[in-house]
């Protein structure tokens, strides 16, 4: 069976109701990046910080998987299928993907401030000051943020290396190390690219771009997969 490693970012999301982070009308509109999202800010306002992450964490609880998140799951039943995916929402698992991968972390987690291996399964509830872990320190969302080492970024390397299909889904490719991760698939491996804005990347060899919404641009590319592993 063959191995297909998928790749998403906001632009998935998004077409669930969750407010993308560039771009106009972006979740950082309104707010200085380094203050919400990163260890400096972290540290000069934690309650900023835990109340926009709180507000985060109550928008993705009221989205629901969209068409593209379920066609994906549909792979499963033809290739072996693994997704890594650069957004903090559990829309993947809640469609039914059995394999994902969190470069970023996820909102439904928290971790101690004072060690990052003290990881929580928090829910849908909000962070409060004063929540803490075993070792008496503040809980935070168990997010990357800007400045901070991606964990899983060796392990979704080796993943891409070993991929027979890689799709790329509603991303800018514009963040790394995730945006990466495409020069490590084999070069005689088909790639694809679903999003309705080209992504400046320059030269990949077997690329091929659907621009299209990855509601409608995903369905059409699993349907053609499943042809294929059917052939």
């Amino acid at each position: 069976m063959k191995k297909i490693v998928i790749l998403t970012g906001a632009g998935i999301s998004a077409e669930s109701g969750i407010q993308t982070f560039r771009g106009s009308g972006g979740l950082w509109e309104g707010h200085d990046v380094m203050e919400v999202a990163s260890p400096e800010g972290w540290h000069k306002n934690p309650e900023l910080v835990l109340n926009f992450y709180n507000l985060r964490r109550k928008a993705a609880a009221k989205a629901e998987p969209n068409a593209a998140h379920l066609a994906l799951v549909e792979l499963e039943a033809h290739y072996q299928t693994q997704v890594i995916t650069q957004n903090v929402d559990d829309l993947h698992e809640r469609a039914g993907s059995s394999s994902i991968m969190h470069l970023h972390g996820m909102l439904r987690n928290v971790r101690s401030s004072a060690d990052p291996s003290l990881i929580y399964n928090y829910g849908d509830r909000e962070i409060q000051m004063g929540d803490t872990c075993e070792l008496g320190s503040q809980l935070r969302p168990d997010v990357v943020w800007f400045g901070e080492a991606v964990p899983m970024i060796e392990p979704a390397v080796a993943l891409s290396r070993e991929a027979d299909i890689f799709i790329v889904i509603g991303t800018s490719m514009a963040v790394y190390p995730a945006a990466s991760l495409i020069h490590y698939v084999p070069a005689d491996a088909p790639k694809f690219l679903v999003d309705p804005n080209r992504p400046d990347i320059g030269p990949i060899n077997n690329l091929q771009i659907i621009q299209k919404p990855a509601t409608t641009g995903v369905r059409e590319l699993v349907d053609q997969l499943i042809q294929q592993a059917n052939a």
